[in-house]
Formats: structure tokens, C-alpha cells, sequence
């Protein structure tokens, strides 16, 4: 494990965020006290999930690997269940651990086993995409998905440790790999604008797994995060900030029936939110345009469908952020100064979305 980056993340049950590469001798000492430990994983990352399988039972954990669906399938009540009873089969107990090997759906899905079973056991990120690593393994927000939608059912359960390695991304196929930095780029916007210029100044950098630009927007990607889950692990308030471009791009998942990769949703999304900003009175026209510069250099979408509004806004009124009827938005008040707009005119909603209508 050379040259790892300790993250700290504060709060009730603080744990670190480990960055770096040849991570997984890092495992036994988090899994420390476990019996058994489940391994739950997509079938591309079987030989991954072997290698922190080999790891545990070189240290006297008895490894359950349990393969799941790839990406969102694998995200439902039934997956969960159908791990429940693996776990129920092996006599897993509340000492035990559940490691969550791939994207942000598996981590997301291990947590929620994790935090559902006996009430909660200790779990374990090894997240091998870039929207895992600055997003979805770091904060305990566990869930699956539903018809209604998508997160609606799931617990905060924080992990007992993160590992991010940066090896992994080099086997990331490119397109994930700069639908992970829709996320990183939506930091850099809210509350660190660092990430803005580490993009705009070298845009080919920022996608090239070895370079040292691209470890940079991580680790600062997750600073932000950790900063904020570890003063709001509930979303209470301040970590509310973390859904800016949110609300539209769930509503572009569920329309798509989570086809859509969740950056290329949050990218429009953040587009959205800067437009939704400017038109509220509430962002300077300069920096709502850099929101659509900076996402278009990175390749990522900038645009949906004019004919899907209705079916979008129908998504929005059910978005977990909404309170009562009042739809509520993330914006920014100016560069990394975000806020909440709530209740906006429709009329505002629907301009806003013509700037990113194709």
C-alpha cells in the first residue's frame, strides 16, 4: 500500500476514506473480529472479488461470495432478498461483514444488506468505478430501487472503512470513467472550485486513469463529500447540498427505465440546476454558462428530449428532496455558495429546461 491517501470522514461512527493503489491488504484489519465475510459482486469483477476473497481468508475470515446483477438490476428488493438468505444459510451473525466489491449500485446494495441484517452489521466498500469512489461509497446512504422510484427505500449505515483504488480505473471502461467525473464536476461547483480549473486547464488529463490530475479531482471529490456527510450523516440539511442537479437527473433515470448512466443523467442535471440558478435571479450569467462549458469538455451530455418534460416533472413531484406538494431545487447563490429554491414557478422550471432540451 504505497502512497495512500487517508480521508477522514467525521460524525457519530467516524471512518477513513483510503485512496491509492493495492488497496485490499487494507481489508483484514477493517474486517477485523469477523468469522465470515460476504463478498457481494457484479460477474464482470469475479476475479477482483477472488483477489479480496484470497486476502480475507489469509487472515481467518471465511469468505461467502455472493454474485449479483451488474449495475441498477441489481439494485432491488429482490437481489436484497435473495442475499438475506445466503446470509440466513451460512449463519452470518452481527460480528460478521458484508464487502461490497464493483460500482456504486453493488456498494449501495451491500450496504443495505448490511444495515438490514440483524438490524445492522459492519460493511465494507471496495468501490472500482470513479461514481463509486467520490459518490456512492462514501457517506452510508445504503438503498435499492423501486417502481416508484429510484433510492426510495434504503438506510444510513456508515461503513466501517472505504477503499478506493486507483488501479481499478484503469480497467474502467472510458465511458464510466467520465460519467464518474459528472460527480466530481458537480463538487467543484458547490463548494470547490478547484475542481473547475483542474478540468477546464487540462480536460484530457482529468479522463486518464494513470495521470495525476484525475487522482487529484478524486481526492478532492471526496473531501467535499466527507465534509459534508460527516456534519449531516441524515440529510437534515447541509448535505442536502450534495443533490445539485439531482432532482432532474433521477427524473431522467426513471424515465429511462435506468438505462441511462447515472453521471450522464446528473450532467444534464447540473445544467439544468446552473440555468434553474440563473433564471431564479440567483446566479450571474458567467457562471451558469461554465456549468455547460465544463461538462461539454468533458464529453459528457448536455441535453434531453423537449417531448419528455411532462413525464419528468411527474418524476420530480415523487423526488425524495420534495416536501409535501413543494417541489425544492438545489442552486447556487454564486459559485460554491449553494442554497434551496422552493416551489419555483412552473413557468421558471420549464424555461430552464429549454436550455438543455434537444
Amino acid at each position: 500500500m504505497d502512497d495512500v491517501t487517508r480521508i477522514p470522514v467525521p460524525g457519530d461512527r467516524p471512518y477513513d476514506v483510503l485512496v491509492g493503489r493495492g488497496l485490499i491488504e487494507a481489508l483484514p484489519e477493517l474486517a477485523g473480529g469477523a468469522v465470515r465475510a460476504a463478498i457481494l459482486h457484479a460477474p464482470p469483477l469475479k476475479e477482483r472479488a477472488a483477489a479480496v476473497a484470497d486476502a480475507l481468508s489469509a487472515a481467518g475470515i471465511r469468505p461467502l461470495p455472493i454474485e449479483v446483477p451488474d449495475a441498477e438490476s441489481g439494485k432491488s428488493i429482490d437481489v436484497a432478498a435473495r442475499c438475506w438468505d445466503e446470509l440466513g444459510a451460512a449463519g452470518f451473525t452481527r460480528t460478521d461483514v458484508v464487502v461490497g466489491v464493483g460500482g456504486g449500485a453493488v456498494t449501495d446494495l451491500a450496504g443495505f444488506v448490511a444495515a438490514s441484517w440483524l438490524r445492522g452489521v459492519r460493511w465494507i466498500p471496495v468501490s472500482t468505478s470513479l461514481l463509486g469512489m467520490v459518490d456512492a461509497a462514501v457517506g452510508g446512504k445504503t438503498g435499492v430501487n423501486t417502481a416508484a422510484g429510484k433510492n426510495l427505500v434504503g438506510a444510513f449505515h456508515p461503513p466501517a472503512g472505504v477503499l478506493c483504488d486507483l488501479g481499478a480505473l484503469e480497467t474502467l471502461p472510458a465511458d464510466d470513467l467520465v460519467a464518474g467525473l459528472a460527480e466530481v464536476v458537480k463538487c467543484g461547483f458547490i463548494a470547490d472550485p478547484a475542481i473547475l480549473d483542474l478540468v477546464e486547464g487540462d480536460p484530457a488529463a482529468a479522463v486518464d486513469p494513470r495521470s495525476p490530475v484525475l487522482r487529484e479531482l478524486v481526492e478532492r471529490a471526496i473531501r467535499v463529500k466527507a465534509h459534508v456527510v460527516g456534519n449531516d450523516l441524515r440529510e437534515s440539511g447541509l448535505r442536502e447540498i450534495l443533490n445539485y442537479g439531482h432532482t432532474l437527473a433521477h427524473a431522467i433515470e426513471k424515465n429511462e427505465n435506468y438505462g441511462w448512466k447515472h453521471g450522464h443523467a446528473v450532467a444534464v442535471g447540473v445544467v439544468y440546476a446552473g440555468e434553474l440558478s440563473r433564471l431564479a435571479g440567483r446566479l450571474d450569467d458567467a457562471t451558469a454558462a461554465r456549468h455547460r462549458r465544463v461538462v461539454s469538455l468533458l464529453g459528457l451530455p448536455v441535453s434531453y428530449p423537449a417531448g419528455a418534460w411532462p413525464d419528468l416533472l411527474a418524476a420530480m413531484r415523487v423526488d425524495k428532496k420534495a416536501r409535501a406538494d413543494t417541489l425544492r431545487f438545489v442552486v447556487l447563490d454564486g459559485l460554491a455558495k449553494p442554497g434551496i429554491l422552493a416551489g419555483p414557478a412552473e413557468e421558471t422550471l420549464i424555461e430552464a429546461y429549454r436550455a438543455v432540451s434537444a
